[in-house]
């Protein structure tokens, strides 16, 4: 797939995230993580552009307590991926995503904080910082998590 302006530009119109609504324009790493998502296409396909997921596969992002909960979570998530069953608002989902540890701290953190204040979310923002220190507290995992091994798993 490739970067399609029309598309992201439909996401971001029914969504805009707080730095847009507030004047700000689009953070210029956010702008690059955007299209770098784009590229692979794992948003658009997973979530959906109102954050509700596809079930049976993709859990919805929009209201999310694992989104919106302690940051070191989804970090994980980004970077180790996460496969099998996973119970959000009441639903089972059962996929799998990805890991993207190839990008930079920089870009995962911007990313997260964009899940985590749009479509109505409402949770701090992530920093490079916490990337980095749950990247290193990780960095001998090679497979995607799964819920259990990840609601037990030390993280910082």
């Amino acid at each position: 797939t490739s970067y399609r302006p029309d598309l992201a530009a439909r996401v971001q119109a029914r969504n805009p995230p707080p730095f847009l609504r507030a004047g700000r324009g689009v953070p210029p790493v956010a702008g690059r993580v955007a299209r770098s998502i784009a590229d692979v296409g794992a948003v658009v396909a997973g979530i959906e552009a109102d954050g509700k997921g596809v079930p049976p596969a993709f859990p919805p992002l929009a209201g999310s307590e694992i989104a919106t909960g302690p940051s070191e979570v989804p970090i994980a998530i980004v970077l180790h991926g996460l496969q099998g069953p996973l119970t959000v608002h009441g639903t089972t989902y059962n996929g799998q995503m990805a890991a993207w540890g190839q990008f930079s701290d920089d870009d995962i953190a911007a990313t997260l904080t964009y899940v985590r204040s749009a479509w109505g979310n409402a949770a701090p923002a992530v920093t490079a910082a916490e990337v980095a220190a749950v990247r290193a507290a990780t960095t001998g995992r090679t497979t995607p998590w799964t819920w259990d091994e990840l609601s037990k798993a030390k993280l910082k």
